[in-house]
C-alpha cells in the first residue's frame, strides 16, 4: 500500500538541547485512519509541526503524499490539511469568512470552493455569519476541522480535535472525519482519549520520549496485551484474599467480589478457577475483562520509561 506520509530517520533537537524526535521512521497507508499516541512531550506535535512547515528538522526526511517537505513545500503544505490541537481562529470573522479567506490563501478558485457545503458538513450552516467569537468551544473545534478541508487536501491530522468537547459534538466530528474517510482521505489522529484511537483507527504509532516504540494494526497491537482481569464472586465474605504465585494481582472489589489479574501466557481463567476451587471457594459468578489499547498503551510507555 502506497504511503500517504512517509517519514525517515526524523530528529528534532530545541535549542538547549532537548530532543524532541529520536530517528523516527514509519509510514502512514494511503486511505486509513492513522493513530499517532504517546504521552505528553512525547514528540507528537513536534512531528506534525515539522510536517506543517512550521518546526524545522534537525534530521532525517519527511514525504507528504509523495512530495518531499524540504524540496517540495509548496506541494507537500497543499496535500495536507492540519486541525491545531490550540483553536487558533480570528474573532472578527464569521465562519463563512474564515474558510473563504483560508481558501483564498490556498489558491482555490471561488468558484471552486466548497464553503458551503463544508459548513453543512461541520454542522455550522446556522453559525454562518455570526462573529467567531460567539461560537462555542466545541463550534470552533469543527470550524478548524473545516478550515483544514477547504483546499481538499488527500490527508487530515487531527491533533487532539476532541478535547473539550461534549459526548455529541464528538460523536458529530467523527460521523464527519469517517465520512472523509470512506471519501478516501487519508487520517491522521493524536488524541488522549483512547478508546476513540482503538475504534477509529486501523493502525496505531506510539511514541514516547522521542522514540517511536509502537507501529501496528489496532488489533495487533491490543493482542500485545499480556494482563488480563477475571472477577469471581464467591458464596461468602472475603476474611482474607486467595493467594498463588502466578496471580499478578489480587483486589476486593466488593464484599464477596475478588478481582484477579494474570499474565495469559502463563495461565487462563479456567486456571484461575481451579486455584480457588482448590482453596475452597464456591464460585457463584465469574467476569472477565479483555484487554484493550489503554492496557497497551501503559505496558509499552511504562516500559520504555
Amino acid at each position: 500500500m502506497n504511503a500517504a506520509i512517509a517519514i525517515e530517520s526524523l530528529s528534532k533537537t530545541y535549542k538547549g538541547g532537548k530532543q524532541a524526535l529520536d530517528n523516527v521512521s514509519f509510514d502512514v497507508p494511503q486511505g486509513q485512519i492513522f493513530g499517532l499516541l504517546g504521552p505528553n512531550g512525547a514528540g507528537k506535535s513536534t512531528l506534525i509541526n515539522i510536517l506543517a512547515g512550521m518546526v524545522n528538522k534537525s534530521g532525517g526526511a519527511a514525504r507528504v503524499w509523495g512530495f518531499d517537505i524540504d524540496a517540495q513545500p509548496r506541494n507537500a503544505k497543499r496535500a495536507i490539511g492540519i486541525v491545531p490541537q490550540e483553536i487558533l481562529f480570528d474573532p472578527f470573522f464569521t465562519p463563512r469568512e474564515a474558510l473563504e479567506n483560508q481558501a483564498g490563501l490556498y489558491g482555490v478558485p471561488k468558484g471552486q470552493r466548497q464553503t458551503d457545503a463544508l459548513l453543512a458538513a461541520v454542522h455550522l450552516t446556522d453559525k454562518a455569519d455570526a462573529y467567531a467569537r460567539t461560537l462555542s468551544g466545541g463550534m470552533k473545534r469543527r470550524l478548524l476541522v473545516a478550515k483544514a478541508m477547504v483546499h481538499s487536501p488527500p490527508i487530515l491530522v487531527l491533533d487532539e480535535p476532541t478535547a473539550g468537547v461534549d459526548i455529541d459534538l464528538r460523536q458529530q466530528l467523527w460521523d464527519y472525519v469517517r465520512s472523509l474517510n470512506e471519501q478516501g482521505v487519508t487520517v491522521v489522529l493524536t488524541t488522549h482519549y483512547l478508546e476513540e484511537a482503538e475504534q477509529l483507527c486501523d493502525r496505531i504509532a506510539i511514541i514516547n520520549h522521542g522514540k517511536l516504540i509502537a507501529n501496528e494494526p489496532t488489533r495487533d497491537l491490543i493482542a500485545k496485551a499480556q494482563d488480563k482481569e477475571v472477577v469471581i464472586t464467591v458464596n461468602r465474605e472475603l476474611a482474607a484474599l486467595p493467594e498463588h504465585r502466578r496471580f499478578k494481582k489480587v483486589s476486593q472489589v466488593g464484599p464477596s467480589d475478588i478481582a484477579i489479574t494474570y499474565a495469559k501466557d502463563e495461565m487462563n481463567a479456567g486456571d484461575v478457577v481451579r486455584v480457588l476451587a482448590d482453596a475452597g471457594y464456591e464460585l457463584i459468578d465469574i467476569r472477565t475483562r479483555e484487554p484493550d489499547l489503554e492496557d497497551v498503551f501503559l505496558q509499552l510507555t511504562r516500559g520504555a520509561a
